[in-house]
């Protein structure tokens, strides 16, 4: 009797032990694997400030330029790798949630943020961060070198003596240079602004994938303008880069980051705390770190040699749905008319 009754409590302890889901071990966190588009030096300051609130999550940062991290989620579709998105441009997470491959979810405090700063469903599949904008970066020491006069405007970038002395984002790689391609487009229409990148490619010397770089490449001397974003530039600047960051006056085109959660992620409680952390307002102290445009209304800072009165100057008319319904047309047009000039893919 007395064994009888061993193994039925042993039975019983297994098949309770079998109810229970496995485990990580005691003290192991949860890694989370995140898809970005965030500049380099955003990664840390932004991963330690989300660790320190969550010790229980470790973000594993998958990174590279807005067009190749979209290919990359789409690519994943059937198979997805990445748990989350945080800082992808929102025309792009528009792309994804229109083949179902984001999870909605409204994070905690959503509703202190601007509305046009998140998806408009209920809940929404995505949540702004911060905007970023074109902007040109002028070297004003290789323009005096060279008696290249500084230009104000979009339509100033076409006179004849910039010949090769531009450098620009290539749109199919780079998030600024879609919003550039896609800010002319919305703002002159189709044939007007197709006219005018005709006229412009005839001035720039090299398409990068990258963008940062062009800004970058004006403020080491290597060409004169690059267009680029416009916190890359204040940065340069304020490290003594001999440029001036103008935001050129017809209005300037802009995206906005935002966060995502992955569907099919099995860190669903990880992502959602995520989410939630993203759209805080502690969150949106770190963004405005590097851009003064940010989700949160209470969220403002003095960023040295950013320009000036940067929220006026972005395009009133910018209709994120219809670049990210629109992209793959554009692209495929910019790459027959432009895509020759284009830097080697490393």
């Amino acid at each position: 009797m007395m064994i009888r009754r061993t193994i039925l409590l042993g039975t019983c302890a297994l098949a309770l032990l079998a109810a229970v889901p496995t485990a990580s071990p005691a003290g192991a966190a949860t890694r989370l694997t995140v898809y970005t588009a965030l500049e380099n030096e955003q990664l840390t300051p932004y991963k330690k400030a989300f660790e320190a609130d969550n010790p229980g999550i470790e973000i594993d940062w998958v990174r590279d330029s807005t067009g190749v991290v979209t290919a990359k989620l789409l690519a994943e579709k059937d198979n997805p790798k990445a748990d989350a998105v945080w800082g992808l441009a929102a025309s792009s997470l528009m792309i994804l949630d229109a083949q179902g491959m984001l999870m909605p979810y409204q994070p905690k405090g959503v509703d202190a943020l601007k509305p046009s700063f998140r998806d408009a469903k209920t809940p929404p599949a995505w949540v702004g961060m911060d905007a970023w904008m074109a902007a040109i970066c002028f070297n004003t020491v290789e323009a005096e070198k060279k008696k290249l006069p500084k230009p104000t405007s979009w339509a100033d970038l076409l006179k004849p003596e910039y010949k090769g002395q531009i450098v620009m984002p290539n749109p199919a790689s780079s998030g600024t240079g879609f919003l550039a391609v896609s800010g002319w487009l919305q703002t002159m229409g189709g044939d007007k602004a197709w006219g005018y990148m005709d006229r412009l490619n005839d001035n720039i010397a090299l398409y990068t994938h990258s963008g940062s770089k062009p800004c970058k490449m004006a403020a080491a001397g290597e060409y004169p303008i690059g267009i680029s974003i416009e916190y890359t530039g204040a940065q340069q600047k304020t490290k003594g880069a001999p440029i001036d960051v103008i935001l050129a006056s017809e209005g300037v085109g802009w995206e906005m980051e935002a966060t995502a959660i992955v569907k099919g992620t099995r860190h669903v409680e990880a992502a959602k705390a995520l989410a939630d952390w993203a759209a805080s307002r502690k969150a949106n102290e770190q963004y405005v770190n590097f851009y003064q445009v940010t989700a949160h209304p209470g969220v403002t800072k003095e960023t040295p040699n950013y320009p000036k009165n940067a929220e006026a100057a972005m395009n009133k008319t910018n209709d994120f749905a219809w670049a990210a319904a629109n992209r793959d047309r554009i692209l495929a047009d910019w790459e027959k008319r432009y895509g020759a000039k284009s830097e080697p893919k490393s």
